[in-house]
């Protein structure tokens, strides 16, 4: 492995490509903690740490999660990548709907420099709508998160420089993520999001050997050696089962047609059509965590105005009386019950949370499959170029046939990630606090164990491998995958698929015949 991994620095291009992606990471981190001028960062800290149950806490960490940026510190790069992603959504989602955007994804690369375009345009208006929002919520704060010279005498620059700051940031990481799609190797987008996710693992690590009997050995709330040794085990399997199902695929086959041009025979060969298991990644994930963002804000907004409700009632009851304050018991005690047990469950961690979120990630894996998938486009590209499903006649018979299995698999796919998105919450319940509620770094530390951001992290790291290891192999040289030691000329060579043709036929991939289970005869 230690060889492969050396054949890297062997290839110049690729060599260069790797590195230039690394110092742009690099920029970003530090860039990460510019902060942004008049803002007061130890009682924005102290405010953020002090809200991390509520609402807000729940937000900052949401936007911390899928943003790369951190507005609990405050930085030029607060709002991270988000207003980018959210403006790449917005314009994939109105690509189906608007024939205007649905002509111009088909039009191949011109089209697309022209989405992309416009998607710039409008993560510039989402970055000033976001970065508005954010000074708002500074200036109106009561807890003095701005200096008192800035309030009093520059608060009419303070805004617009901050507007501009915050937009300027995520800009330039947009900027940043394109020059990696061009000159370096990966994702610029997803590895800026990666790089932020884990950043915080030195943390999570560094809070769970403090909590350790090995560190602690006095301690209430301290971290056995057993369940220690079961975090590292859910560790390792979480992260080997993500791998396998993010990787898993359900494969059809299909058969070409024989064709002939003069006097040679092409086509016959007999491929496979992949479908992933997990076809909407973490898009599902995504859109069920914001909008579970909304019922915890409303119910923790309407326990606060209940018990302000029964404390003003009890007040006003004890000055008619003429009592001391708080002598009159509570007045409104089932309206406070049912308040509370409504904030409690639709906390983070709650029953009816975690019930109503899997719910969602259910409804939005199919929805994000039926926007995405086109099983009628692909059964007309299965037709036009002379391919078939055995025993399926092409078109709405193969179309059915294709929406079928995806409804089925979407299942399994769905159900996986649920699986994935309460680890956290279950481990960090009753393995980290044992049985208690947790804390905020409980809760930190429980994200590497599932979640969306290991998911991302996953799927981030298998395609930056797969596109290291194309590299690789297109040189002759032993991937990571490959077996035998690495060097020159040990790489694996392209073969001819087995069977059916003539010669002179596009070579195409090979078929399993294990993978025939369950199609039609």
């Amino acid at each position: 492995m230690f060889a492969k991994f050396l054949n890297i620095f062997r290839i110049p291009e690729l060599r260069n490509k790797l590195l230039f992606t690394i110092i742009m990471l690099c920029g970003y981190r530090i860039g990460f903690y510019v902060p942004l001028p008049g803002v007061d960062a130890i009682h924005l800290r102290e405010m953020m740490g002090s809200a991390q149950n509520s609402a807000l806490g729940s937000l900052s960490a949401y936007l911390t999660m899928f943003s790369g940026g951190d507005l609990g510190q405050s930085t030029i790069f607060g709002l991270g990548i988000m207003p980018y992603i959210s403006a790449s959504i917005i314009i994939q989602l109105l690509s189906t709907a608007i024939p205007t955007l649905e002509k111009l994804k088909k039009e191949g690369e011109p089209g697309m420099r022209k989405i992309n375009e416009w998607t710039r345009y409008l993560a510039v208006g989402v970055c000033i709508v976001q970065a508005l929002m954010w000074m708002w919520h500074l200036v109106g704060s009561p807890n003095n998160l701005i200096y008192h010279t800035v309030r009093d005498d520059y608060l009419g620059i303070f805004i617009p420089m901050g507007i501009a700051a915050l937009t300027c940031g995520s800009i330039f990481l947009m900027w940043l993520g394109e020059q990696i799609d061009h000159y370096g190797i990966g994702n610029g987008v997803s590895l800026i999001i990666t790089a932020g996710i884990i950043s915080r693992m030195p943390d999570s690590i560094i809070y769970l050997y403090q909590k350790s009997t090995l560190a602690v050995q006095h301690s209430a709330d301290k971290l056995g050696p057993e369940r220690l040794i079961v975090l590292i085990f859910c560790f390792i399997f979480v992260v080997a089962g993500s791998i396998y199902l993010t990787e898993a695929q359900r494969r059809i086959r299909v058969q070409q047609a024989k064709h002939m041009r003069g006097r040679r025979v092409y086509g016959g060969q007999t491929t496979y059509l992949p479908l992933r298991v997990n076809h909407a990644g973490v898009m599902p994930i995504i859109f069920a965590s914001s909008l579970m963002l909304f019922p915890q804000m409303f119910f923790q907004w309407l326990a606060q105005r209940v018990l302000d409700w029964d404390q003003a009632a009890r007040k006003a009851a004890d000055t008619a009386a003429g009592l001391a304050a708080g002598t009159t018991p509570s007045i409104h005690t089932w309206s406070l019950n049912v308040a509370h047990f409504f904030s409690e469950n639709f906390s983070r961690s709650g029953y009816f949370w975690e019930v109503f979120y899997c719910a969602l990630i259910f409804f939005f894996s199919y929805f994000w499959n039926t926007v995405q998938f086109q099983p009628k486009e692909m059964a007309n590209q299965l037709r036009d170029y002379g391919s078939f499903i055995p025993g399926l006649r092409p078109g709405k018979r193969t179309a059915d046939y294709l929406e079928a299995v995806m409804n089925r698999i979407t299942y399994v796919g769905a159900a996986f990630l649920c699986v994935i998105a309460i680890v956290p919450t279950v481990a960090g319940t009753y393995l980290i606090a044992g049985g208690g509620q947790p804390s905020t770094m409980d809760q930190q530390a429980a994200q590497f164990l599932g979640g969306t951001g290991l998911l991302i992290v996953i799927s981030v790291m298998l395609d930056l491998v797969n596109r290291i290891e194309a590299n690789l192999v297109m040189r002759n040289y032993s991937g990571f995958m490959e077996g035998g030691s690495g060097g020159s000329g040990s790489g694996a060579k392209i073969r001819r698929p087995k069977g059916g043709g003539g010669g002179g036929g596009e070579p195409v991939a090979t078929f399993d015949r294990r993978d025939t289970k369950g199609l039609p005869s």
